[in-house]
């Protein structure tokens, strides 16, 4: 009787253990599929983090991040259910598949990425236990009894592909860190900027606003409006015209103290101060009175140059007659 070669040959090949995958090959694999896009999620969440907390820019940031985790998701565990392969897998020749030789399902796939937490907490020993197991597993393929194999299918040449993901993870990396920078760290210099600008320019521009002398009124009045904005000014020529009316009487002050105002914000083109005054008033130099007042000042910045926008007494002029 003459045997079935073809089919003692098909069921040898059929019956013959597929190789399992060695653990340089499992590390590649892992790189490709785990470790880029965890790249690219802290990047993100860093970048987030300096931004305005629910601004557009950290939503910009937030929703970026839940795609990439959406694509990790679907390379990691829909890709492998159902095609046998992830990306990483693919392009070193890797399947994940049962002990019994069978494609392992998204939940089971899932279940074993988090188990990979105790290769992790273990001093990182599980993931180092396939080069001294017998099946070359990690702790988490020993609790879902999965194993990692030499891939017997799949695409023969994705490294143009992975390359072009590796490139698009490294641009994306880059355009958030440039945005970042531009919207976020330029953003917050220019605060920087305004805040140094205000504490230096703000209270000269409150002295020469508020002081005039009788021999110069005119001339000084004149400075004083080109010192605020438009919106201001008209209120500021209504006040000068009252100390004209009631007969003009030399005025100086100077500021003791400032202190800028954290309620509204700084912005690079608006702030506001908290200033206590003191002064002099009179035209005959042995006959001041000295004068002490608090205001509050909201500046904003136009044409390049700070000017007031309002001016609110807060604590009204107290006069002390003075002399030899």
């Amino acid at each position: 009787m003459t045997p079935d070669t073809d089919s003692d040959t098909t069921t040898t090949a059929e019956a013959a253990p597929q190789t399992l995958a060695s653990w340089p090959a499992r590390a590649g694999a892992f790189a490709i599929d785990v470790l880029v896009g965890s790249a690219v999620l802290a990047t993100l969440a860093l970048v987030a983090w300096t931004a305005p907390l629910r601004g557009w820019l950290w939503w910009v940031f937030t929703v970026a991040a839940a795609l990439v985790v959406l694509v990790m998701a679907v390379n990691r565990l829909v890709l492998p259910a159902i095609r046998g392969f992830s990306l990483g897998r693919a392009l070193f020749g890797v399947e994940v598949v049962r002990r019994s030789g069978g494609r392992a399902g998204v939940w089971r796939l899932l279940a074993r990425d988090l188990a990979h937490l105790l290769d992790t907490a273990a001093l990182s020993v599980g993931w180092l236990w396939p080069l001294w197991d017998r099946r070359r597993r990690t702790f988490a393929d020993l609790l879902l009894g999965t194993e990692a194999r030499e891939s017997r299918s799949g695409p023969r040449d994705v490294r143009r592909f992975t390359a072009g993901v590796l490139i698009a993870a490294a641009l994306l990396c880059v355009l958030a860190v440039t945005l970042s920078y531009v919207v976020v760290y330029r953003h917050d210099r220019a605060i920087e900027n305004a805040r140094a600008q205000i504490i230096e320019q703000g209270p000269r521009i409150v002295e020469q606003m508020l002081s005039y002398q009788r021999e110069s009124l005119q001339q000084d009045f004149s400075h004083a409006q080109s010192l605020t904005t438009d919106e201001y000014r008209k209120q500021l020529i209504e006040q000068q015209q009252a100390v004209q009316d009631a007969g003009v009487t030399s005025n100086e002050y100077w500021a003791v103290s400032s202190a800028v105002v954290p309620n509204p914000p700084v912005t690079p083109t608006s702030a506001s101060m908290l200033l206590a005054m003191q002064g002099q008033r009179g035209n005959d130099p042995n006959n001041l009175k000295f004068i002490t007042a608090t205001v509050r000042v909201d500046f904003e910045k136009t044409g390049g140059q700070w000017r007031v926008a309002d001016l609110t007494v807060l604590k009204k002029p107290l006069m002390n007659q003075g002399g030899q």
